[in-house]
């Protein structure tokens, strides 16, 4: 996170309403960058973990913070997968707040756009009646697009949204509703702030 800084790149947090951080969320947020990973550990202040890509593991820096508190899952493997929310469910059970990046990775178009997301954060959700919080990254492909080797990076702003809990307990939701629900109020976001569609 230190290296954001000392590169002149800043995280600016603004919130749909206020978040009570003693509560465990499912936090999802989309994925253009590298930076997203420091711009969820600069906005959570409590006990959370991420699920995220395997490949994460071949990097000397993020690989060590996936072995030591988060969880890896290989995309192309439904055991992987399978296994990589069990644990998620165990985290969760035990109180911690779980990161996703629900659209899967990181797409190769550029500009980006939000991709469609996957259902496994839902269904943990409405399985175990946790809140999903949605969170916007804006900008961060702009400073520095999927991790900095096509374009380089730049100094910048990152700008984190943090938008309302959905909670499913109260909407009553499918997984599939409550997917498409979280999408199209982060498609509404970024698409008002010229991201790309």
């Amino acid at each position: 996170m230190w290296s954001s800084f000392i590169t002149g790149i800043c995280f600016k947090i603004t919130y749909e309403q206020e978040i009570d951080w003693n509560k465990r969320y499912i936090i999802v947020a989309n994925h253009t960058s590298n930076l997203d990973i420091a711009a969820i550990m600069i906005l959570c202040p409590g006990n959370f973990s991420f699920i995220g890509k395997d490949e994460l593991l071949e990097n000397p820096v993020t690989g060590f913070f996936f072995k030591t508190v988060d969880i890896a899952v290989k995309r192309s493997s439904k055991i992987s997968s399978f296994r990589a929310f069990k644990r998620a469910e165990e985290y969760l059970l035990s109180g911690k707040s779980v990161a996703i990046f629900p659209e899967g990775g990181i797409s190769d178009e550029y500009p980006p756009r939000l991709q469609e997301f996957k259902n496994g954060g839902f269904k943990l959700a409405i399985d175990l009646k946790i809140p999903i919080l949605p969170v916007v990254i804006e900008d961060a492909w702009k400073i520095h697009w999927d991790d900095g080797k096509k374009l380089g990076s730049k100094p910048g702003s990152v700008h984190i949204r943090v938008l309302t809990p959905a909670d499913p307990g109260q909407l009553g939701e499918t997984v599939e509703e409550l997917r498409n629900l979280v999408h199209g109020k982060m498609e509404n976001v970024l698409s008002s702030n010229n991201y790309s569609k």
